[in-house]
């Protein structure tokens, strides 16, 4: 005899321990009718005094089911030997009568029931043993069968309104699905933990899974402690905790391994957080376990926008009624023997739920859903919010769509929707789409530059790029061009997607190792110096930390916009890679140790110096240079510091701490004018997140604008992301005021350009002039008009997640954001009003979407939230160099901004019969001017000061 049998001593009433497991092992009922059961407890007691009539006492401590037939009850047994578990046993002969309900619903997550949408499922269930190994009286197969089926509303309340209303089960789960539904399972426990799960094969998907999810129940054990179990969830962590009245399992679902496919965004102030919990109860009345309730829920929400969120609650509930007589065990040694007496037809199928997908019945065809997106999708009318939902729709349908179908599309298209819808193609991310708009662009052609660049950007921006579309730029980077800024632009893209792979974990894929070697490799021996600035972008983009020592090279001793650029591209590197090494290198160009350096390459490693850590030399050193700097470069930064202490950033307690010396803090160093500034601001905030601005200005000695700089950041928690920077540069243009340039900055090349990042991602820069000629051309052309910087539909979110809930209903989330952006610029030179000005305008139309839903294949049950605006923000710099010191006039405005909000509700069944509710909220944002430096505002008062009114009517 096992030894843990020899551990019930004195709980058979004084019966020999070893006759009555003798007789268990035969697999007849030990215990004659009004005796007790005997059990250990778990705290190891004595006798259990359960007063149960005709019980089987199970000598492994499983759970006894009563044949009392008023109530099925089960039997809470411990097992006090080591590392042993025990779970669910029935009884011989006997067929239990249980009821069962299913039931989920949607809601925002704080809502009343009457406001929720979803169903139950309502069942009867008979449960047998039909063999016991007479080995081991913890091995069993059960047989659960499913009949009585209902469904109905979880809210009672909806009255005439209900789906369900005067229609039979039949009706709304069809005849193959109630059949299936009806048909039994088999269930091979060893020690209370499923072994396998049979049933019938070629059963539809979603009913075997609702089968799967009651199979569920029926595993647990008695005794806590964690452990994993496999289920319809996966293979799981659970935990058990055992008291005296109840038995609580609790599933750790974010470990549940279990294949299901989903994306996300991986920065987090565009992601969705999301928690799940699973509990569920086995119920205990003196001793015994009565009910076994499970509870599921699930919440989402976006992280920058809290009103788009979500709430997914699951239940189950499995009532013990009744017993009477049932079939005879099946004599036998070997359960698949047994299982084939059974029915031949059963096969052994995985207990993890299943994935399937809900025939779509006369859905319209890509070309089809094609045709009513079009009108949206034109030119005029992206400005409206309407573009940006279809854009949004367009894509879930392009992901099901083969490449053939997307082709056609392409082919058939005209040139004013066309970049348009390689926007969408592009951003659906799917192998069959990526296929199609690499067979249909061109790159040795200089015809479609602009289809072209779309397709670079909207890759720029993927929300989860993979190995092969890396491979596929690289691929074309290798082959030849028709423009060679579409191969620029192609390694700039290049960078950005090994960003976002290394941000996922897949810095050691072997194309992200490929495309590593090809940026480094480019900078540490390019083929043609012009070259030097592609990958110098490219590393801007991929922030490699091996990188970093070939950006102190070319910064020191690099060239005018070179050295800037790897200057700059070190600004975007976070605190940990920017080490005393590094900062050693900016302080020598700073203070110009080895060779004299432009002002914006000075300022930049200034800002690097005090972004990251500064030392009280560092501070020090840099305070002390004030006074011995030029004019601007002097006003530029006593802004910097002043704008450090007002807005109290990292570095302000050592600025502060530095200012406590007299020969630092003064009024010859304090008291410098000029034209230069720095600055910034909120544009929104709240206790969990804050819109941020900055804008530094540096001026040339001569008034011209050298540098502007207009950054948006966006912080949730610790997270941020760089929703924007626009940057404007000018250098050379001294000759037309015939000023004296600053020095080392005698021999600049006439140039203005602008350069932006979006979103994390630095684009291509833009050239308004390059030279004194070209300069001198555009000058005499008079022409203002703005310079497109980027321009499209840009999928921002992008979140899908499959879930398989507990219950064996399917449960999806989708997310998406959505913009259809606008960012131009413009530099306009007056020597007739001796007038500058530059102008960066930034239009943005946002759409968010969300979408919950739970599909059974016949009931489908869904929850949309959508929130949009329409926003615009503009900068401008008037610089009127026809006195001095010259009147400089900033200006930031931010336009009114509608927000609507829309939530959908609703129930649906595959016959049609639906059921829809819809909430909708609208609101203006007022517009408003942000606030600068005081200075600034003096300054425009005299800018634009009114013109004094005439007080003579005469001609003279």
């Amino acid at each position: 005899m096992p030894t843990q049998y020899a551990q019930a001593v004195q709980c058979t009433g004084g019966r020999n321990p070893r006759e009555e497991v003798t007789n268990l092992g035969a697999g007849r009922v030990a215990s004659q009718p009004g005796s007790r059961p005997a059990a250990i407890l778990a705290d190891g007691g004595g006798a259990c005094n359960s007063g149960a009539k005709d019980s089987a006492y199970h000598p492994e401590g499983a759970w006894v089911l009563s044949q009392d037939t008023s109530q099925l009850k089960l039997y809470s047994c411990y097992q006090l030997s080591a590392g042993h578990t025990t779970g669910l046993s029935l009884n011989n002969d006997r067929l239990y009568k249980l009821a069962y309900s299913t039931e989920v619903f949607l809601n925002r997550g704080k809502e009343k029931l009457k406001d929720t949408v979803g169903y139950r499922i309502s069942s009867n269930v008979d449960v047998a043993l039909l063999w016991r190994n007479p080995d081991g009286d913890d091995d069993q197969l059960i047989k659960i069968t499913i009949n009585d089926v209902n469904m109905e509303n979880v809210n009672q309340q909806r009255g005439e309104k209900s789906i369900f209303k005067g229609k039979n089960t039949l009706k709304i789960m069809g005849k193959e699905n109630l059949e299936a539904l009806r048909r039994p399972v088999l269930l091979h426990l060893i020690h209370g933990k499923v072994k396998e799960f049979y049933s019938y094969q070629n059963e539809p998907v979603a009913i075997e899974n609702l089968k799967r999810g009651l199979a569920s129940l029926f595993q647990m054990q008695l005794s806590s402690g964690t452990t994993n179990e496999v289920d319809i969830s996966g293979d799981c962590k659970v935990t058990y905790q055992a008291h005296r009245d109840k038995v609580t399992k609790i599933k750790a679902l974010e470990s549940c391994k279990i294949s299901r496919s989903g994306f996300t965004t991986q920065n987090q102030v565009l992601g969705v957080s999301s928690k799940a919990t699973s509990v569920t109860t086995y119920k205990i009345e003196d001793s015994f376990v009565i009910a076994v309730t499970a509870e599921e829920i699930h919440t989402f929400g976006l992280n920058f926008l809290p009103t788009v969120t979500g709430k997914i609650a699951s239940k189950q509930k499995l009532e013990l009624k009744t017993t009477e007589a049932g079939p005879r065990l099946m004599p036998g040694k070997q359960v698949a023997a047994i299982i084939k007496a059974v029915d031949s037809k059963y096969a052994a199928i995985p207990i993890v739920g299943q994935v399937f997908q809900s025939k779509c019945k006369g859905c319209p065809s890509l070309l089809e859903r094609w045709q009513s997106t079009r009108k949206h999708l034109l030119p005029e009318n992206l400005s409206k919010a309407e573009a940006v939902r279809s854009f949004l729709a367009f894509i879930q349908h392009l992901r099901t769509a083969k490449k053939e179908e997307i082709l056609q599309i392409l082919k058939s298209e005209d040139k004013e929707v066309l970049p348009q819808l390689v926007d969408a193609v592009t951003s659906a991310q799917t192998p069959d789409s990526l296929e199609a708009i690499l067979d249909f662009l061109d790159f040795k052609s200089d015809s479609s530059i602009i289809l072209q660049e779309r397709f670079l950007y909207a890759c720029g921006f993927a929300s989860h790029p993979n190995e092969v579309l890396l491979k596929a730029l690289m691929s074309k980077f290798k082959g030849s061009f028709g423009s060679n800024d579409i191969r620029e632009t192609v390694m700039i893209i290049i960078g950005a997607l090994v960003r976002k792979l290394c941000q996922n974990e897949g810095c050691k894929r072997k194309a992200v190792v490929e495309a590593k070697k090809l940026i480094l490799g480019g900078l540490e021996k390019p083929e043609k110096k012009e070259d030097t600035m592609m990958y110098l972008l490219a590393l801007k983009n991929a922030l490699l930390p091996e990188g970093i020592p070939l950006l102190l090279k070319y910064a020191e001793a690099g060239e005018g916009p070179v050295s800037h650029l790897a200057t700059t591209t070190l600004q975007r590197y976070d605190v940990p890679f920017i080490t005393d090494e590094v900062k050693k290198t900016l302080n020598r160009i700073y203070h110009q140790n080895r060779k004299v350096h432009e002002k914006t390459v000075r300022t930049a490693a200034a800002a690097i110096i005090l972004n990251n850590n500064p030392s009280y030399m560092e501070v020090k050193n840099l305070l002390l240079s004030i006074g011995e700097l030029p004019k601007e470069m002097s006003k530029y930064m006593l802004t910097v510091v002043h704008d450090i202490i007002r807005f109290e950033m990292p570095a302000s307690k050592m600025v502060r701490r530095v200012l406590k010396e007299m020969v630092v803090h003064n009024y010859d160093r304090f008291s410098k004018s000029g034209s230069s500034s720095a600055y910034t601001g909120y544009i929104a905030r709240d206790p969990y997140s804050a819109s941020m601005y900055s804008l530094d200005i540096l001026y040339s000695g001569s008034g011209i604008l050298r540098r502007s700089n207009l950054n948006i950041f966006q912080y949730i928690g610790k997270a941020h992301l760089q929703a924007s920077q626009v940057v404007i540069e000018a250098q050379g243009l001294e000759a037309l005021i015939a000023a004296t340039p600053d020095e080392g900055e005698e021999n600049l090349d006439s140039y203005a350009g602008l350069s932006a990042i979006l979103f994390d991602v630095q684009l291509r820069p833009v050239t308004f002039f390059n030279g004194y000629s070209d300069l001198m051309s555009k000058m005499l052309s008079v022409s203002g008009d703005p310079v497109s910087v980027v321009k499209g539909l840009i999928l921002l979110i992008d979140h899908s997640q499959e879930i398989q809930l507990q219950s064996g209903l399917k449960a999806n989330t989708e997310v998406q954001g959505g913009l259809a952006i606008d960012i131009s610029g413009s530099m306009e030179f007056s020597l007739w009003y001796r007038e500058s000005k530059t102008r960066v305008k930034n239009r943005v139309v946002a759409v968010v979407t969300g979408d919950i839903t739970v599909d059974s294949s016949f009931v489908n049950v869904g929850l949309e939230i959508s929130a949009e605006t329409e926003a615009g923000l503009e900068f401008i710099s008037t610089v009127q160099f026809s006195q001095y010191p010259f009147l400089v006039c900033m200006q930031m405005d931010k336009d009114g901004a509608p927000f609507r909000q829309l939530e959908t509700k609703y129930e649906r069944l595959s016959t049609g019969k639906g059921y829809v509710s819809q909430r909708r909220k609208e609101k203006l944002l007022a517009g408003s001017e942000l606030p600068l430096h005081q200075e600034n505002s003096e300054m425009c008062k005299v800018v634009f000061a009114p013109e004094p009114e005439s007080t003579s009517n005469s001609w003279f």
